[in-house]
């Protein structure tokens, strides 16, 4: 599903410019020096005053009652589902979700839940086909009791759902007797590209996670919201997955960095994710999906060169990027400037022009996925 080349091997030039994930930002030198002053304790026992306070400002941000800091996103969305679901039961998301395609298969391995998988373009499915999947409770099917959405659909291109379809989503699970759960890895650059507020979209979600090690460039963490009564329950599940923290205040602190320092510039993110784009749909034979957030989609089969023998060609020149679900995907973030943009669609033309007058390049063998 997501693949990647070899990062370092013989021969290989250094990587100048990493459009493979914005987890690959590194924290900045003021982030560590803000991380390097916080005051910290044990956060197990709820003695880290400044994990504390970013449960407390995350909460405060998403409209919910509380908060818990988690060491990663993934955990986030598992620990979920282990509480809201019970062995049997099944879950409703998309068919490129998060949780179906990138998660190892853990909500199967360790919740004994299945997914049903809806299909819709860009990584989202319309609130109809939701209601078109629900059934009758009989005792010869599983239960249905949770409905899940990612905000942004990685797989679908970093595609935003739109209010109205999470407000009728909300609705129909509400009717129905499903808790509702958001995968908001990337749900602030969702906020500042429509300019809702992540309390409006989060508006009657059950449970909701912003990821910091993302686009807002801290080095660890999420922080998970909703009701006092189910954080409770994801503090006893954080516990047996190995969650639970010691003086995790030095991470929490580069989250408070970030949401001080990092949120409106996710803008500059989306600017570059634009122009690249742009940049690539003047190149013949390349297809591109136009993006609203930081992920640019696009196919190069139309060049006559396949996608991982293009990621391989632009490795060789110190470009990183990745394949993903057949699809070459770029992704901007807080260490890609619009120079290096413009770097990266010249190599990208130079190594097309040599593919066409030369034996096509062979295709290396998949390797690594990434989020």
């Amino acid at each position: 599903m997501a693949y990647a080349p070899v990062l370092n091997e013989p021969g290989l030039p250094p990587i100048r410019i990493n459009l493979l994930s914005d987890t690959q930002t590194r924290p900045s030198a003021a982030m560590r020096q803000a991380m390097a002053a916080a005051e910290v304790g044990d956060e197990q026992i709820g003695d880290d005053p400044t994990v504390n306070a970013l449960c407390e400002r995350v909460a405060a941000l998403l409209g919910k009652q509380a908060a818990v800091f988690m060491p990663s996103g993934t955990m986030c969305n598992v620990a979920a589902t282990l509480v809201h679901c019970r062995p049997g039961d099944e879950i409703l998301a998309h068919e490129t979700a998060h949780i179906v395609a990138l998660e190892g298969g853990a909500h199967a391995a360790l919740g004994g839940v299945q997914v049903k998988t809806l299909h819709g373009d860009h990584g989202q499915f319309a609130p109809d086909r939701l209601r078109e999947a629900l059934r009758p409770a009989t005792r010869n099917q599983p239960r249905q009791t949770m409905v899940s959405v990612e905000q942004t659909s990685n797989l679908g291109g970093g595609a935003i759902w739109k209010q109205s379809a999470l407000e009728s989503i909300v609705e129909i699970a509400q009717a129905n007797g499903l808790v509702t759960h958001m995968d908001g890895a990337r749900l602030l650059n969702a906020c500042v590209a429509t300019g809702l507020s992540a309390r409006a979209m989060a508006e009657g979600w059950d449970s909701v996670w912003l990821d910091f090690t993302k686009g807002l460039g801290a080095p660890l963490g999420a922080v998970m919201a909703g009701s006092r009564d189910f954080i409770d329950e994801v503090w006893r599940w954080k516990q047996r997955l190995g969650g639970a923290l010691r003086q995790a205040g030095i991470c929490a602190a580069a989250c408070h960095y970030a949401l001080d320092h990092n949120v409106a510039r996710l803008a500059e993110d989306h600017a570059h994710a634009r122009a690249l784009a742009n940049g690539l749909s003047r190149i013949p034979g390349i297809a591109v999906q136009l993006p609203d957030t930081n992920l640019v989609f696009f196919e190069s089969s139309g060049t006559g060169l396949a996608s991982e023998a293009l990621v391989a060609a632009l490795r060789r020149r110190g470009v990183l990027m990745c394949v993903m679900a057949g699809r070459i995907r770029a992704c901007t973030h807080l260490d890609v400037s619009a120079a290096m943009i413009e770097e990266t669609l010249a190599a990208i033309g130079d190594i097309l022009q040599v593919a066409a007058a030369a034996p096509r390049l062979s295709s290396p063998a998949p390797r690594r996925s990434v989020s």
